[in-house]
């Protein structure tokens, strides 16, 4: 493809930054992560050349795919929001709002000239001569194809499929007359407008989709399996809104409220772990107040401790208010098969449904599906080992930004922000063009397991998917901790010098 033809594939129509097929770091990825590393590469990193290269028509990842109604954030966006970029609206974002926030991000920081739209990455093969990633790009709309070369990888895709979310097989589904939808891939058509609706699943996807449908719809069912936890609470933090009427600094104000929403998302956790019963009877009893101590012990009493998956924040309680006016309700139970008017479920009560809504989670994308290799050598990686959930074995110069389960995404991509700038700098400032995390001798009694401890953490997605993944060992340098409260301090000061680092 040509240097007109990448020019092509930006937004803007403006020629690319940089040679067209040569670049210090390719950034996979413009979601939040994407946008984010950009930033940390021209604040931290000014000399490096870099491109990001995204498969979809424009930035916004997440935001950009989940087009469904009501679609929000499920982490406050003081959090959730850069360090670096005051968030001046309430704590649970819209994905429009989002949306412009990262707009924002983009023009104050000139990052869009950057950008490739609709460019899949397909291969990276890394050269062990020239110490550099050889990388096949495909144009989604054309299918031409073009090789980039690039001395590192930051992989900033997420750890889902976009293009399909995960339905379970069900049988009956053919024989169902009505229409069935996935929120990952909501129709542009779709009249909701005074149908009956079942919305299977129990997670922050369906509580976000059911009082947004329930507004028009002649009423929605939450179906699920077994229940979740939920916490309601006012879209409004009263810090932050003081600190605006002061009229504080919004950067100060920023910085205020995001620490102190992390100090009691600290607590929340250390709570859940240490006094998973006494947070249970919290979490529950002010459920109990909003909707009745025998609904709730029947359609909202998980079996499983708090914290094992996410707990999903209500803003001012519009899930339960729906189902407390009656437009909306919640049966429990699992299904037999689909059937013409709806679903039977093992209890023999059938569900009329106009449309049914699978909010039955995501599929796990591992790296972006991409084929990697060594040299020619195709790499497995469900057999290397994680490097602080950051670097892997036997992948060179490549780092993927996995955020956090008990904390938001964001945190993460800018404690990575730093630690890969600081990485691609000491590697200049020694002459050194390969990196890769290596078992050190006193590894050699190492014990290796899944990526993640589903005792500790195990929503559906990751237990379905979680053998395609790194492994981890029995030591902090080899496992993600998922605890942003330590890796806060850990992560910054990293002995870039430690033999964990091979270097060439």
């Amino acid at each position: 493809m040509s240097d007109g033809n990448l020019s092509e594939r930006t937004r803007d129509g403006s020629e690319p930054a940089g040679d067209a097929h040569q670049f210090d770091v390719l950034i996979v990825g413009a979601g939040i992560s994407g946008i984010g590393a950009a930033y940390h590469m021209q604040t931290q990193a000014p000399g490096k050349t870099f491109r990001i290269v995204e498969t979809l028509a424009d930035f916004g990842g997440t935001w950009r795919t989940h087009r469904y109604p009501g679609v929000r954030s499920d982490s406050d966006l003081h959090t959730f929001g850069y360090r670096f970029k005051a968030w001046r609206g309430p704590p649970i974002a819209t994905g429009e709002e989002i949306l412009a926030y990262m707009g924002e991000v983009i023009d104050e920081n000139d990052i869009a000239r950057h950008i490739q739209y609709r460019t899949r990455v397909l291969t990276a093969d890394w050269s062990e001569t020239d110490c550099r990633w050889v990388v096949d790009l495909e144009d989604v709309e054309t299918g031409a194809r073009h090789q980039v070369t690039a001395g590192f990888l930051w992989m900033c895709q997420g750890y889902y499929r976009h293009s399909e979310g995960y339905t379970p097989e069900w049988p009956g589904m053919d024989d169902f007359q009505g229409r069935l939808v996935h929120p990952q891939t909501w129709p542009e058509d779709m009249d909701c407008d005074g149908k009956r609706i079942i919305v299977i699943g129990s997670g922050a996807t369906a509580a976000t989709l059911i009082p947004a449908l329930a507004e028009t719809a002649g009423h929605v069912t939450m179906l699920q399996r077994s229940p979740t936890y939920f916490t309601p609470g006012r879209n409004r933090n009263e810090l932050a809104e003081t600190l605006r009427e002061l009229e504080i600094d919004p950067d100060w104000t920023h910085e205020i409220v995001r620490r102190a929403m992390l100090k009691t998302g600290a607590q929340m956790t250390k709570r859940a772990l240490e006094e998973p019963d006494l947070v249970r009877e919290e979490l529950l009893g002010v459920l109990r107040g909003l909707l009745g101590e025998d609904y709730v012990a029947e359609h909202f009493t998980p079996r499983y401790a708090p914290w094992r998956q996410r707990i999903a924040f209500v803003p001012n309680g519009d899930f339960f208010q729906a189902v407390k006016a009656g437009k909306a309700g919640v049966v429990t139970d699992e299904i037999d098969r689909f059937v013409p008017e709806g679903i039977r479920l093992k209890s023999g009560k059938v569900l009329e449904a106009d449309i049914v809504i699978t909010a039955t989670g995501f599929n796990l994308n591992v790296l972006g599906d991409i084929a990697f290799s060594v040299d020619g050598r195709p790499v497995d990686l469900s057999q290397s080992v994680t490097y602080r959930g950051m670097m892997f074995t036997g992948l060179p110069n490549l780092a993927w930004v996995f955020g956090y389960f008990r904390a938001s995404w964001t945190l993460r991509a800018d404690i990575m922000g730093d630690f890969v700038t600081r990485l691609l700098k000491h590697m200049d400032e020694k002459g050194l063009r390969r990196v890769e995390p290596a078992l050190r001798p006193e590894d050699a009694d190492i014990k290796l397991g899944p990526w993640i401890d589903p005792e500790d953490f195990n929503p559906g997605y990751m237990m379905r998917g979680v053998h395609l993944m790194p492994k981890a060992g029995d030591r902090p340098e080899w496992r993600h901790t998922q605890d942003y409260w330590s890796e806060k301090d850990v992560l910054p000061v990293l002995d870039l010098e430690d033999p964990i680092f091979r270097y060439r």
